[in-house]
């Protein structure tokens, strides 16, 4: 698992090439505020191969975060963070690898009847019972994550997952209530606290698309002052001094900064942002989408882009991410190596300062 001296010793051999903010506290722990995403591409060897590769090359030119989950490319990108991460001329314990559960996952393709898949391998034979099915592939039921999380830890080949995300529990607002879904969670943050007691997860949280971002009134809402109530009240019930719940993924970027700009959560007698609670609660966040799924590699806008430092319109993207309040680290999914390198080279450049960050929303 990733160490304090682990992480320290990470930050020590390749800080002097970054700038002073790009490694970040995450507990006991550093972290590069660049992190290596995993979500992109087809199910394919080729693409298993290229992933590969440009692990191997962002973890070992200064970049100690990788983020994946047990569904992306159809369990693939897990088995790959594992090659990588055996393969990669760097210690495990300077690298945090965190991963998520909650979409029933694919054996590496598609299969041709996947509702009659999930029914076989994860209903009638594993650990999901169908009254906590959602869609068809979406169960965040604690013996389910349990599960899910156990299969991880195979599939990556490590000891310790350190940051276990529920994966969009949003999900499960189409066909269930928010206070039952705040229920489960509870009831599955039980379950990880004491997978944090075990030393099976380092620490957790949520990983989420629309829940904390969107105002109270959607659908897709969840609220995250009552999210972390529930992990509070879950580590007091398994007799834990402190939640394992620190950290929380959401999606930012210069078109998709909600988490920053709505004030969706009632908190401390006011309405804040997501980006304002997780600084408040002092949660790590760490940002997906943080290129918008590669759609700002062309470019930024005119005012924002003159506001930011790095040589490329991705660099600039990234920056922009960086700068967030509470943001530890921003995503970028990558499996070419020289698309790594320049992502990672982002934190050669300064993020803007609060001053200027808050300028751009005025």
């Amino acid at each position: 698992m990733a160490t304090t001296r682990g992480t320290w010793a990470y930050r020590d051999e390749f800080g002097d090439a970054f700038g002073r903010t790009y490694f970040r506290r995450f507990g006991p722990g550093v972290v590069s505020s660049v992190g290596l995403g995993t979500y992109l591409g087809d199910p394919t060897d080729t693409v298993d191969a290229e992933y590969e590769r440009a692990l191997v090359a962002g973890l070992e030119g200064g970049c100690n975060v990788v983020d994946t989950a047990t569904n992306y490319r159809c369990g693939r990108s897990e088995r790959v963070v594992g090659r990588a991460l055996e393969n990669a001329d760097v210690d495990r314990e300077a690298v945090v690898v965190a991963t998520k559960g909650g979409f029933l996952p694919f054996d590496g393709e598609r299969p041709d009847d996947p509702a009659r898949y999930v029914r076989e391998r994860f209903v009638e034979n594993g650990p999901v019972d169908p009254a906590d099915l959602v869609a068809g592939y979406h169960c965040i039921a604690p013996d389910a994550i349990e599960a899910s999380l156990d299969r991880s830890l195979d599939a990556l080949g490590v000891e310790t997952v350190d940051c276990y995300y529920v994966h969009n529990p949003e999900t499960q607002l189409r066909e269930r209530s928010r206070e039952a879904v705040y229920d489960q969670l509870e009831a599955t943050f039980e379950r990880l606290e004491r997978r944090v007691a075990a030393g099976d997860i380092g620490r957790y949280g949520v990983a989420t698309w629309q829940a904390f971002r969107v105002p109270p009134e959607d659908d897709a809402y969840l609220s995250l002052p009552a999210v972390v109530d529930r992990a509070r009240a879950a580590a007091e019930t398994v007799g834990r001094e402190e939640t394992g719940f620190e950290v929380v993924q959401l999606p930012f970027n210069v078109h998709m900064a909600d988490a920053f700009s709505v004030a969706a959560h009632e908190f401390e007698g006011e309405r804040r942002s997501a980006l304002a609670v997780a600084d408040a609660l002092d949660l790590d966040v760490v940002t997906s989408a943080s290129l918008g799924q590669g759609e700002l590699v062309s470019g930024l806008p005119e005012a924002v882009d003159a506001e930011l430092t790095g040589e490329t319109p991705a660099q600039r993207a990234i920056n922009f991410a960086r700068s967030a309040p509470a943001v530890t680290c921003a995503l970028v999914g990558s499996h070419d190596p020289a698309h790594v390198a320049e992502n990672i080279a982002a934190g050669t450049f300064d993020p803007m300062g609060a001053r200027a960050f808050d300028a751009v929303f005025e």
